[in-house]
Parts: C-alpha cells; sequence; structure tokens
C-alpha cells in the first residue's frame, strides 16, 4: 500500500500554541491508529501564522507565494486533512478562514476532514458545529462525526460523562479520521456516501 498523506492545518498565532499543540495531538492519533493497521503516513503540519503575509497578499493579488502555493498544494493532495483554529468572536479566525478562501473550490471534495477548535472556556464549543462543520460541508468535504474542542480547563481536565476527556475524544477522532483514509473514501463516492449515512 502506498504512504498516505495527512496534513495537519494549525491557525494558532502564539509561541508555543494550544491550537498547534491539538493539532499535533490529533495528528499522532491518526497516524498510530494507521500504524496499527500496518498503513503508513507522511504527516505535514501548516502553520498559518508563518503564511499571514503571503496569505494577504494572495488574497489582493491573485499570486501565492512559493511557500504559500506548496501549502495549497499539500492540502489538495492529501489524503486526509486536520482543521485546527482558535476561536475569536465565536469562530474560526480570519486567517483560518482566508487560508481555505484560496484552495480551489473543488480541491476537498470528498475528502475526509477531522476539524477542531482552542479557545479559552467551553461555552465556545459549539464553533465546531455552527461555524466548522458548514464551512467544510460547503466545500464538499467529508467531515468525520466526532469534532475536537479543548478549552483551557481541557488540558488535563477530568472531562465529564458527556464529553469524555481530551484524549478519549481526541483518540475517536483521531480513529475515524484513520478508518476513513485507510478506506478511501476520499477517491470512492461509494463509502463516502455510506460515511455519511452511517
Amino acid at each position: 500500500m502506498r504512504t498516505l498523506k495527512l496534513v495537519a492545518v494549525s491557525a494558532g498565532l502564539s509561541v508555543p500554541s494550544s491550537t498547534r499543540l491539538l493539532a499535533d495531538r490529533l495528528a499522532e492519533a491518526v497516524r498510530g491508529t494507521l500504524a496499527e493497521r500496518d498503513v503508513e503516513v507522511q504527516v505535514r503540519v501548516v502553520e498559518l501564522r508563518e503564511l499571514a503575509v503571503p496569505i494577504a497578499n494572495h488574497l489582493v493579488t491573485g499570486f501565492p507565494a512559493p511557500a504559500l502555493g506548496e501549502a495549497i498544494e499539500a492540502v489538495t493532495e492529501a489524503d486526509g486533512l486536520i482543521a485546527v483554529t482558535p476561536v475569536f468572536k465565536a469562530s474560526y479566525s480570519g486567517l483560518f478562514k482566508s487560508f481555505f478562501d484560496l484552495t480551489e473550490p473543488d480541491a476537498l471534495t470528498g475528502k475526509p476532514v477531522l476539524i477542531a477548535a482552542t479557545g479559552g472556556t467551553a461555552r465556545h464549543s459549539l464553533v465546531l458545529e455552527h461555524a466548522l462543520r458548514p464551512l467544510f460541508a460547503h466545500l464538499r468535504a467529508l467531515v468525520v462525526p466526532t469534532a475536537v474542542y479543548a478549552a483551557s480547563e481541557d488540558w488535563g481536565g477530568t472531562g465529564d460523562t458527556l464529553t469524555d476527556t481530551l484524549p478519549v475524544r481526541i483518540g475517536r477522532a483521531g480513529g475515524e479520521l484513520a478508518g476513513l483514509m485507510a478506506a478511501g473514501a476520499a477517491r470512492t463516492p461509494e463509502l463516502v456516501h455510506a460515511a455519511a449515512i452511517g
């Protein structure tokens, strides 16, 4: 079997960044699950903070700088995508949205995507359902059922009967994305339909 490509897009702005940390943990969960199935995976993390100026320039000129063009190509060619944003004003960040605005209209069609977000309080967790999931549905991506939100208290928290701990949610979401990647759902319409209704 060929090596699968997994790309994690992190829109974190600080260094260190809890958004990048969540992206790394999700990527490791996917890689670990695929390794258990004897499937090799190549992981790449795209840090949007490093591409902020090229993204702005591309929006006004229509021409991507080489590094930005590479990042967009990596996302387009990935077998699976992890998209993680900090929450700003109850939604995804402008940098996050601007990056995906620059992808081709059909670039994510049928592509398995895991959505995740970070924020200071659990009250913003619905951003996953009212902002991120609709965005990727519009892009015709196949979004896995489990989305992961990490508030400040989740790092090391105990969770509850409804949300579980952050590591449990990461493991579940990573397993779902790994399953779709291994099945080749991004390239098989029948599997995309089955996963969507299953």
